[in-house]
């Protein structure tokens, strides 16, 4: 075992670019992360080796599952052509690891058999998300993503969340660009914060508070990567889409895990030459960030809210 980590270091331990915090839920996975990050790809190697280098050198559950997430979201590419088309074909876990590309189900199931070799229960979701304003109140959406719930103990309490696509980076609204991006965000997920990005086709795997049924999920705002890492909890308006008149201030204001870090919001308005972007004054007491802002073009167009400078939650606002 020794001897095949060595060959399989890489001349370089960070990869540049990535967001890598080690923190989850207040648990430090940075030896973790640390230790599989210098394995590299290991492009030649089949899931069973890949897998035994991997997870392996843990004893600790959580540790093995961490390390499996790690790997997976750094060396497989979320494939946006498939996304759009909702083309699941070629995601079984090996096609996954030969063309090392995959959408929401390949990652799923490739984490799936990962932790299933390392004597870890883990099963697959099939579900929905939202990619940008034009879902928002749509009732006609075809499942379109799969994540994973880890389950080390018989009560749903002890079941977690993680979703290695979007571990690995973020698209564009339209799905034709995706964005390399590694975050701890979708690994052991405060299930309050996952069920305002995801929701199960199946409402069995519904797992802590969440929207009542599908329609209230689609009628709620797109959450964006940047919310799901400030750990959101509630935002108002709840609703996707905002009636206003223009120049009367519309608040908002969204409870997150802490705000005491936030240093730039900003709101994008409007779409191709018609979109604008602004700085705007805000409050960021305690665990919440909150400001006003008031419309002044009469229309309707989508709206992002950016956080430090990252996408944090997109509405549709109609203004009279």
């Amino acid at each position: 075992m020794n001897n095949l980590v060595r060959k399989l270091l890489p001349a370089f331990l960070m990869l540049s670019g990535l967001n890598v915090s080690a923190q989850t839920n207040g648990r430090d996975f940075s030896a973790v992360d640390a230790y599989v990050q210098s394995l590299g790809s290991m492009d030649s190697l089949g899931m069973a080796s890949i897998n035994n280098v991997v997870s392996k050198k843990f004893s600790d559950k959580i540790d093995r599952a961490r390390a499996i997430y790690y790997w997976i979201a750094h060396h497989i590419k979320y494939d946006v052509k498939a996304a759009r088309t909702n083309n699941t074909a070629k995601n079984t876990p090996t096609e996954v690891l030969l063309n090392r590309s995959a959408v929401g189900i390949g990652f799923a199931s490739l984490f799936q058999d990962m932790c299933s070799s390392a004597d870890i229960r883990c099963l697959t979701v099939d579900g929905f998300v939202k990619n940008n304003t034009d879902q928002i109140g749509d009732k006609d959406v075809e499942i379109n993503h799969s994540w994973a719930v880890v389950q080390l103990g018989q009560s749903p309490e002890d079941w977690y969340y993680v979703d290695p696509a979007f571990g690995s980076g973020y698209a564009d609204d339209d799905l034709k660009e995706f964005t390399p991006y590694y975050t701890d965000a979708y690994f052991f997920t405060e299930k309050e914060t996952f069920n305002l990005q995801h929701f199960p086709d199946n409402e069995a795997w519904k797992l802590g508070s969440a929207p009542k049924n599908k329609k209230d999920f689609f009628d709620m705002p797109v959450v964006k990567v940047a919310a799901m890492e400030l750990g959101i909890k509630k935002m108002s308006p709840n609703d996707g889409i905002i009636k206003t008149k223009a120049k009367k201030g519309v608040k908002f204001s969204f409870r997150l895990n802490s705000a005491s870090d936030i240093t730039k919001v900003e709101l994008g308005m409007g779409e191709k030459k018609k979109y604008k972007q602004v700085q705007i004054p805000f409050s960021n007491s305690g665990n919440m960030l909150s400001f006003t802002y008031s419309f002044d073009v009469e229309n309707s167009y989508p709206v992002r809210v950016f956080v430090n400078g990252k996408e944090f939650i997109s509405y549709y606002v109609e203004v009279e």
